[in-house]
């Protein structure tokens, strides 16, 4: 998704992340989120899509690809002190996002954001200190197959991902829908994957499937178009699926 296009798009919230500035006073905590945050969650959904997900006070989650980190602080006031969000990039993401990567590192265990760490991995391995609780991704599970994350095969990020999780582990995917039947035809030049095709992928490294919610879906997006398009960005047509391991 990093080339021309992408630059325009790891702008803008469409992402898997806003790009607000992070708020790193000692004024702030883990249980206040930003009014830019909030101000977000009636169009993203945040506390919605994180009940979904099932996250709870002392959970342990990694943020894959977390862009301006709207997810984690979301995710970081309900797990709480006890709880940890590990934010982590694929070296190749990285590289094209480095001002997001600096601002999230740099606001990562601040005493506002005590809960949260962040590190840069190689794309195909996916690691933290501990097995966690969830695994989290927005609009960014499309990119795996593309050039510049190095052509990898879905299946590879979804082992990774498997084999992070505890049992009983949540796996959550947000994305960008592409037309019925297209399979990955889509994610280099529209950014977009068939939701038939991530369910396929995800079930067969052995997850379960446990359900989708439709808080995201636009059925005024005819899925023809760039998702950085002026007509629909930050409103593309997007699936929230929900899988769980064994």
């Amino acid at each position: 998704m990093i080339r021309a296009g992408l630059a325009v798009l790891l702008g803008a919230a469409a992402l898997g992340g806003c790009t607000q500035k992070w708020d790193t006073g000692n004024s702030a905590t883990a249980d206040t989120r930003l009014a830019r945050d909030v101000a977000l969650d009636a169009r993203r959904h945040g506390p919605e899509i994180a009940a979904f997900a099932g996250l709870k006070s002392g959970d342990k989650v990694i943020d894959l690809i977390p862009g301006g980190g709207y997810w984690t602080r979301t995710f970081a006031r309900i797990v709480g002190p006890s709880g940890h969000v590990y934010g982590i990039w694929p070296k190749p993401y990285a590289m094209e996002s480095g001002s997001d990567v600096k601002r999230y590192a740099a606001a990562a265990g601040t005493p506002a954001f005590a809960n949260v760490s962040a590190s840069t991995q190689p794309a195909t391995s996916l690691a933290a200190p501990e097995k966690v609780d969830l695994v989290f991704t927005s609009q960014n599970y499309h990119d795996y197959p593309d050039k510049f994350m190095g052509s990898i095969d879905p299946a590879v990020l979804n082992k990774a991902v498997f084999d992070a999780l505890k049992p009983g582990g949540i796996y959550l995917i947000i994305d960008h829908a592409a037309a019925a039947g297209s399979g990955m035809r889509d994610t280099d030049t529209l950014h977009r994957i068939d939701p038939a095709t991530v369910k396929q992928q995800v079930t067969a490294a052995g997850f379960v499937f446990e359900g989708e919610s439709k808080l995201l879906a636009n059925a005024e997006d005819d899925h023809s178009k760039p998702v950085f398009d002026k007509s629909i960005r930050g409103h593309t047509d997007q699936f929230i699926f929900k899988f769980r391991r064994p």
